[in-house]
């Protein structure tokens, strides 16, 4: 049967009868406000339309951009894969390679550009570090390809967060349809679906890590324990970690994005508090689907000793959550010894490409990026583990 399929934007967004499933309850509380006053409102260096396409009973996110090359990477893929990517060259501690790799980069950023590299719709774009699917099929994502297709004609359609162990059947059918694959990052995954699975080691280290709560004076503070005036303090712990150490890049979440994650539910938000100051020194944020987690919130005081453990602690707690809901945990790119030795695996992430309905110029520009990153990018990625 022909899949019923409607796109949906600001102004339409009344018509939609939003569905009555787990999955579409949570859209709303999710998508509507930032409809209602822009997605900028809420993470301000994102600057996209967004759409609300509804296939069946699933409610789907788009992201539609034409250029803004400043943008977040979550919808800019200039950004992703050429300003952060620069941003990330210095992991390699390697001076002299860093410069060529600098240079090739900024070279092929030119020839983005001049393919339109950022004229593009992402679907399934909840605007975080990682997106995570509903298992769609292939009968699905072909309707989806070619209402997309005709209602944007301009655009390249993208689908981030891709790995052949989370996504596989999804990459399947988008092969099958002809899409091309992009490697983006190294990603690591944690399957805690029992505890005898993590190796002796990885457990011997959770449990030190995590016993460094009580021996270092801090409490865990559950979601409902979290208050609004906690805010501020919440959102000065994720910049501190992923805007001032890693990349002004990721995703500038504001008070009110977190506040809203906070009072409708969309992140299960925890915090460590110390007991004789009471100052929350951490955060996390986690959400769930289909048996998977993964936290797009995560930051401490990186003003306190490194001694103090605070990420070590942290990480001990996401471990711990996923473990007790038996969730595969994503854990992103990054710190890759220590989430390797307490038993992550890692895999690359990708983002799937249809353009097949675009001028040769514009599909060139993504050819070109897909086979320097597969041939130089990945082989890298593996290497130096980043």
């Amino acid at each position: 049967m022909t899949p019923a399929i409607q796109l949906y934007n600001r102004e339409t967004i009344h018509q939609l009868e939003w569905p009555e499933t787990e999955q579409g309850k949570y859209a709303k509380r999710y998508l509507l406000p930032l409809l209602k006053y822009s997605p900028t409102a809420f993470i301000e260096n994102v600057t996209t339309e967004l759409w609300i396409l509804l296939i069946d009973d699933i409610v789907v996110p788009l992201t539609v951009n034409d250029k803004e090359y400043d943008n977040c990477y979550v919808c800019s893929p200039y950004t992703h894969y050429v300003t952060y990517a620069k941003h990330e060259l210095v992991l390699l501690q390697q001076p002299a390679l860093e410069r060529i790799l600098a240079v090739l980069l900024s070279t092929i950023g030119v020839g983005l550009r001049l393919g339109r590299l950022n004229q593009t719709v992402h679907i399934n774009n909840w605007l975080l570090s990682t997106n995570l699917y509903v298992n769609l099929t292939r009968l699905q994502l072909k309707a989806i390809v070619d209402y997309v297709s005709t209602h944007f004609p301009g655009h390249s359609l993208a689908w981030r967060s891709l790995n052949l162990t989370t996504t596989s059947s999804q990459m399947d059918s988008l092969d099958d349809l002809g899409c091309r694959f992009i490697p983006s990052r190294q990603i690591y995954l944690l399957p805690t679906d029992q505890t005898a699975g993590l190796p002796s080691k990885a457990r011997w280290l959770i449990k030190r890590d995590y016993d460094l709560l009580k021996k270092n004076g801090y409490q865990l503070i559950h979601p409902d324990e979290l208050k609004k005036t906690d805010i501020p303090r919440l959102r000065d712990l994720y910049n501190a970690l992923y805007l001032d150490k890693y990349s002004r890049c990721n995703p500038w979440f504001n008070e009110q994005f977190l506040d809203l994650a906070r009072h409708e539910q969309l992140l299960n938000l925890y915090a460590l508090r110390h007991i004789e100051t009471g100052r929350i020194d951490a955060v996390l944020g986690y959400f769930n689907r289909e048996g998977i987690m993964t936290t797009p919130v995560f930051g401490y005081d990186t003003q306190l000793p490194q001694a103090t453990g605070l990420y070590r602690m942290l990480s001990a707690v996401l471990i711990r959550l996923a473990l007790e809901h038996g969730y595969l945990l994503h854990e992103s790119s990054g710190a890759a010894q220590f989430k390797r030795n307490r038993g992550a695996a890692a895999d690359i992430e990708y983002t799937a490409i249809y353009d097949q309905h675009l001028p040769r110029y514009r599909q060139w520009g993504w050819s070109l990026l897909g086979q320097v990153l597969n041939r130089i990018g990945v082989p890298l990625m593996k290497r130096y583990k980043f």
